[in-house]
């Protein structure tokens, strides 16, 4: 079986571009592993793009939670990417949209790793009310 996670470099920051659903079994497995080969390679910032995610379970959401603080503790960062509007209500249900740094750009992603660029982060109550309005 292939993993469901492919990785790409930008401006050194690790990309990890998911597919299909993450939840418990090999998707998790493969993340927590994809955490562990980066930082073994010394790449302690990483991006989970989420773009081909369709749904998260909370073991998903553990193993992000878990490789956040891992990163954490070894001086590194996770950004998370491209969540879509059923990722963000499961953030903002378990509070994690105050722990995460959410982007919806790529390059703003990537900037939020350098302290000298501006930042645009994605505003997680403005898209909240947006989807109340709907």
């Amino acid at each position: 079986m292939s993993s469901p996670i492919k990785t790409r470099e930008k401006e050194g920051i690790l990309i990890l571009d998911m597919e299909g659903p993450f939840v418990a079994g090999e998707p998790a497995a493969a993340f927590r592993d994809k955490v562990r080969e980066s930082l073994a390679a010394g790449k302690r910032n990483l991006i989970l793009n989420l773009a081909g995610v369709d749904y998260i379970d909370s073991t998903g959401l553990g193993e992000m939670v878990f490789c956040f603080t891992t990163l954490q503790k070894k001086g590194g960062r996770l950004a998370l990417l491209n969540l879509n509007s059923r990722h963000i209500e499961l953030l903002v249900l378990t509070k994690l949209s105050t722990v995460f740094d959410v982007f919806d750009d790529e390059q703003a992603a990537v900037n939020s790793f350098f302290p000298d660029r501006e930042i645009r982060r994605f505003d997680i109550l403005s898209f909240v009310e947006q989807q109340r309005d709907l």
